[in-house]
């Protein structure tokens, strides 16, 4: 497979030529050779979406005619969806069933839902003190938008994105992580088959350069990062130039709260879920689990036998619980966290090696004995590992599970409304899912405190993110 770069409207191999190469995880097979974009790339895609904005009338196209395209593009994902759920599959590990019902359902369904909000989209009237003076906002496009995906979930992620940024009618540039960008690529490809007029979405592939230039460049007003906060920061510094808007969905370190008066099995059922979604590659995964001291034994002994008993395999298997790491790199950090959980004194319950078997297999790990001060209780770890830390008084969970740097979201397990609602109120996190797993919806926010990121993405929070609020003020002489 072999795939290009999309400007206005336009299939091309980069400008000097440069390609890259992506890898299937479960086998290290090569998959793809992939046009990478460089400065002139940029250039031109830059150019096109902000023609395609001012020239081609996509900002001021009926918003019924801009909900038809993006329900039409729903449509052709779900037409389209066996062949995008394996080839995300292929490209990013997923198990299949993952990638049918969480990311090309999802993707779908944000789609529909930025759709129904074209429509929808209202400023207002202000009761202003001048006398003999009108005043009302409008919400306008905020232009050309750069919407830079991670690796993790690769098609939702462009969808949520890029959905709610057409629906509020600006043109865009996606630039998918170089690791899996195959899906990307294929949904840029029914975007255009919808009906989208050239340059409205332009595609770069490509490394972090071409994300750094995107970030700096004088003629895009917005990037749109979800990734690590490390480059969420360099984001930031980059977009200085042109102080352009930034919102950032970084990284987590989700404390999940088992109260003593929890179902134990529920609760396990549901930490691993929350844990080990996409082999813990995922930014609100549950990675810190505070345990009623005396229930840890139980929690625990329960925990790493349902976790052991998951079966690795290739995401094609159907009989597959348990998918591979992204890439090679990736299974040596997740395995150097591992060995510092263990040289930092964590009881390994389970796991704790590199599966035997071609590709980037890690299987589930478990530990005891953990404290708040070590490794793999304060770092992102981004992979299938379970710290399990006991507390004795529930007066100090909130201040437990807010001392870290991140904030995305957090987990509570209980049979008690008043110990749900009261620490629902006082983690720093933002979102927390009682008695469930972590799974987004596109009409509900999606964003994190602290180092977790800037702004919300999903549900009308996302208009606030691709609008302009723009005053007028109109004397009406008497």
């Amino acid at each position: 497979m072999q795939t290009g770069l999309y400007i206005n409207g336009e299939w091309s191999a980069a400008a000097d030529g440069a390609e890259f190469t992506t890898h299937d995880p479960a086998t290290g097979d090569l998959l793809a050779t992939c046009a990478e974009a460089g400065p002139q790339d940029v250039d031109r895609a830059a150019e096109a979406a902000r023609s395609a904005l001012r020239d081609r009338g996509w900002t001021t196209m009926a918003p019924s005619a801009r909900a038809r395209l993006l329900w039409r593009v729903a449509d052709l994902i779900e037409e389209h969806a066996a062949e995008l759920a394996e080839l995300e599959t292929r490209d990013q590990g997923q198990p299949l069933g993952v990638a049918r019902t969480v990311s090309v359902t999802g993707a779908a369904e944000h789609f529909r839902y930025f759709a129904g909000w074209c429509t929808k989209i209202e400023g207002t009237l202000s009761p202003i003190s001048h006398p003999g003076t009108l005043h009302y906002v409008r919400r306008e496009p905020v232009g050309v938008c750069a919407l830079i995906t991670p690796w993790n979930f690769p098609l939702m992620i462009a969808a949520w994105k890029l959905a709610p940024a057409l629906a509020c009618g600006n043109t865009v540039i996606v630039k998918p992580a170089e690791q899996t960008p195959l899906t990307t690529v294929r949904l840029v490809e029914l975007c255009a088959r919808a009906g989208l007029p050239p340059g409205v979405v332009n595609l770069l592939t490509g490394g972090p350069a071409a994300g750094r230039a995107l970030a700096a460049h004088p003629r895009v007003d917005k990037v749109s990062f979800t990734g690590s906060s490390s480059v969420g920061r360099e984001i930031v510094q980059a977009s200085s130039g042109n102080l352009k808007r930034v919102t950032l969905e970084l990284g987590g370190k989700a404390p999940s709260i088992i109260a003593r008066d929890a179902d134990i099995d529920q609760a396990v059922e549901g930490n691993l879920q929350g844990a080990l979604l996409n082999s813990g590659q995922v930014c609100a995964a549950y990675t810190r689990l505070y345990v009623d001291r005396r229930r840890a034994d139980e929690f625990t002994e329960k925990l790493a036998a349902a976790a052991s008993s998951l079966r690795l395999g290739p995401g094609l298997d159907p009989r597959t619980q348990i998918g591979p790491l992204v890439t090679l790199d990736h299974l040596d950090r997740v395995d150097s966290h591992i060995r510092t959980g263990r040289a930092e004194g964590a009881e390994l319950v389970t796991g704790g090696a590199r599966a035997d078997r071609p590709g980037f297999f890690y299987p589930p790990t478990v530990f005891a004995g953990v404290t708040d001060t070590m490794t793999i209780a304060r770092e992102e770890i981004f992979g299938p590992v379970l710290p399990v830390l006991a507390y004795d008084d529930p007066d100090d969970l909130a201040a437990r599970a807010n001392d870290t740097d991140f904030g995305l979201a957090a987990s509570l397990w209980t049979r008690d409304l008043s110990t749900a609602h009261r620490l629902a109120a006082d983690i720093r996190a933002g979102a927390v899912f009682v008695n469930m797993p972590p799974i987004p919806d596109a009409a509900a926010p999606w964003g994190g405190f602290k180092s977790s990121g800037w702004g919300r993405e999903m549900g009308p929070y996302a208009l606030d993110a691709y609008t302009e609020p723009k005053g007028v003020w109109l004397h009406l002489p008497s």
